[in-house]
C-alpha cells in the first residue's frame, strides 16, 4: 500500500454537506465533495490488511477497492478508473447514493472508522471525466444477434451496457418519458441529479445502446413483435406494488404511496407535467410519513422543500441503536440507526408505533390515530409486534405518504401473456443464468429478487446478460452443428 501507516495517522473524514438553510431552497445535490490532499489522506488510511472484506464480502460487485485506492494515494487516476470500471459500469450512481456495504466491511471499522470509499469511488469517475479519461467505447465487432431491454432502471442498464459491450444490439425499452427507471424517477434530484443519468445515456448511446422511451412493452409493443425482431429478452421491471396500509380511514384523500409523492417531484424537476387534478404537494401541511427507511427519507426531504408546515416519520419497529448492534457484528450489514441528510434538515422521528385508523373530515384526512408497540417473543426466533395497554395517542395530518416498501413487481402485460412462472411473492422464477421459465427470456433486478440496493440491481444485470450471452453463443453452436459442411 502506498502509506503503511496511513490508517495511524489520518482520521476518517467526511465531505459533509451544503448548509441546511441553503439547501432546504433548491432541490440541488446536498452532499460535498473531499478533494486534493484531504481525499489522498482517506486514501492513504486503506490498510494492507490483507483479506480484503470490503471487497470480497461487502461489495456486491466485488470492487477491487484496496487496489484503487493505493492508485488514488499515488494520484494514478486512469489505472484507478481502469480498475473501477473493470467491475462496476456505473460508479456516478453508486459513488452518489449507495449506502456502502463496503464501508461496513471495511477491516479498520473493527476498532476504528472505516475508509471513506464511497467518496474515493466518486472521486475517481468524476476525475475521469473532467480529465478527459472517459470516452464511447463501442464494441470492434458485432455479432448477428439482437436483444430487448425491457426497462431502464439499474439492471437493465447494466444489462444494456453489458450485453453492447459484449457486441450484441441492443434496444431499451422504458414505458417513461426518459430513461434511468427509479434513478430518475424514485430518487430525489437532491441525491442524484439527473444530468448524471443523461451524461451516461448519452454515451451508452454513442457506443451503440438505443433508448426507445415512452413505449409499454405488452400495450404498445406485442410480445410477437419482440420475438420477430430480437433473438433474447432481458425484463428489468423493478418492484413496483408498494406495500398498503389496512387500517380504517384508509380512503380518505390525502394518503399516497411514498412513489407517487416522489415521482412526481422528479417530475417537476425535470420539467414534465403532473396533471393538476393529480397533483400532490407538502406545501403548508402537516405531514406524516410512515416506514423508517430510505424511501421514507426521501419523502422527508422532498416535503420540507415544498413548504411543509411539519413532517413527522413513524417507523413500527423499535428504535436502532446508535452503535453497531452487537446482533449485526463486524463485517455484516449492522442494524443501527442512520440518519440521513434529510432528517439533518428538520422534522421529527418516532420509532415503535403503528397505525391504527386514519380519521378526516367530509372525506379528506384530518389525522392519525396510532399507538405505541412492544416486540415480543413469537416462537422460532421470531419477534411480533404487540400493543402496549394505553399508549394510544393522536396525530394530526393532512397529508399521509406510505412508505413502507414494496410487495412485488406488481401487474405486467407481458409476463401474464407469456404465463412465466412467479414464486410464492408473486416475483419472477429464474435459474441461474437468469432465464425464466420461457426459454430466450431473462430478468435481473427487483422484478425478481425483490426491492434491493441499486449495486446489487446493477450486479444482477451483468449475470443476466452474461446469461443471455451463454444462451444465444449456445444457439449459435446448435446451428453450426445443423449446418451441412461446404
Amino acid at each position: 500500500m502506498g502509506s503503511e501507516t496511513g490508517f495511524l495517522e489520518h482520521h476518517r473524514q467526511e465531505p459533509g454537506y451544503r448548509p441546511a438553510g441553503e439547501r432546504l431552497k433548491d432541490y440541488g445535490a446536498v452532499e460535498l465533495r473531499l478533494r486534493g490532499s484531504d481525499l489522498q489522506k482517506q486514501a492513504a488510511r486503506c490498510m494492507d490488511c490483507g483479506i480484503p472484506f470490503c471487497h470480497g464480502f461487502g461489495c456486491p460487485l466485488t470492487n477491487v477497492i484496496p487496489e484503487w485506492n493505493d492508485h488514488v494515494y499515488r494520484g494514478r487516476w486512469r489505472e484507478a478508473l481502469e480498475l473501477l470500471l473493470s467491475t462496476n459500469p456505473f460508479p456516478e450512481f453508486t459513488g452518489r447514493i449507495c449506502p456502502a456495504p463496503c464501508e461496513t466491511a471495511c477491516v479498520l471499522g473493527i476498532n476504528d472508522e472505516p475508509v471513506t470509499i464511497r467518496q474515493i469511488e466518486l472521486t475517481i469517475i468524476e476525475e475521469a471525466f473532467s480529465r478527459g479519461l472517459i470516452s464511447p467505447r463501442p464494441p470492434e465487432s458485432r455479432h448477428a444477434e439482437r436483444v430487448a431491454v425491457v426497462g431502464s432502471g439499474p439492471a437493465g442498464m447494466s444489462a444494456a451496457h453489458e450485453l453492447n459491450r459484449r457486441g450484441f444490439h441492443v434496444v431499451v425499452y422504458e414505458n417513461a418519458a426518459r430513461p434511468g427507471g427509479i434513478l430518475r424517477y424514485g430518487i430525489p434530484d437532491f441525491k442524484l441529479e439527473k444530468w448524471v443519468i443523461d451524461r451516461r445515456v448519452d454515451l451508452m448511446k454513442q457506443e451503440g445502446v438505443v433508448f426507445e422511451t415512452g413505449i409499454e412493452v405488452g400495450r404498445d409493443v406485442s410480445y410477437r413483435y419482440l420475438q420477430d425482431r430480437f433473438n433474447a429478452v432481458v425484463l428489468t421491471g423493478g418492484a413496483r406494488e408498494p406495500r398498503d396500509i389496512k387500517a380504517p380511514g384508509r380512503e380518505l384523500k390525502g394518503i399516497h404511496f411514498a412513489m407517487t409523492f416522489l415521482v412526481q417531484q422528479n417530475r417537476r424537476c425535470g420539467g414534465e407535467p403532473v396533471p393538476a387534478g393529480e397533483s400532490i404537494t407538502a406545501a403548508g401541511k402537516n405531514v406524516v410519513v410512515i416506514g423508517g427507511g430510505d424511501t421514507g427519507s426521501d419523502c422527508v426531504g422532498t416535503a420540507l422543500r415544498q413548504g411543509a408546515a411539519g413532517v413527522l416519520q413513524i417507523e413500527i419497529l423499535p428504535r436502532p441503536p446508535e452503535t453497531r448492534d452487537p446482533a449485526t457484528p463486524w463485517p455484516m450489514w449492522p442494524n443501527m440507526q442512520r440518519t440521513s441528510s434529510s432528517h439533518k434538515e428538520g422534522g421529527k422521528r418516532r420509532w415503535g408505533i403503528v397505525t391504527e385508523s386514519f380519521t378526516g373530515e367530509n372525506g379528506v384526512l384530518t389525522g392519525l390515530e396510532c399507538a405505541y408497540v412492544d416486540w415480543v417473543d413469537a416462537g422460532g426466533g421470531r419477534q411480533a409486534p404487540r400493543k402496549s395497554a394505553g399508549s394510544e395517542f393522536t396525530v394530526q395530518a393532512d397529508l399521509a405518504l406510505l412508505a413502507m416498501g414494496f410487495v412485488g413487481p406488481g401487474p405486467n402485460t407481458l409476463v401474464r401473456e407469456l404465463g412465466l412462472e412467479l414464486d410464492a411473492r408473486g416475483f419472477l422464477c429464474r435459474d441461474a443464468n437468469r432465464m425464466t421459465s420461457r426459454r430466450g427470456i431473462f430478468t435481473a433486478g427487483d422484478m425478481s429478487q425483490g426491492a434491493s440496493l441499486v449495486v446489487r440491481a446493477i450486479e444482477d444485470g451483468k449475470q443476466a446478460a452474461r446469461g443471455v450471452a451463454a444462451y444465444l453463443a449456445g444457439l449459435r453452436g446448435r446451428h453450426r452443428d445443423l449446418t451441412p459442411e461446404g
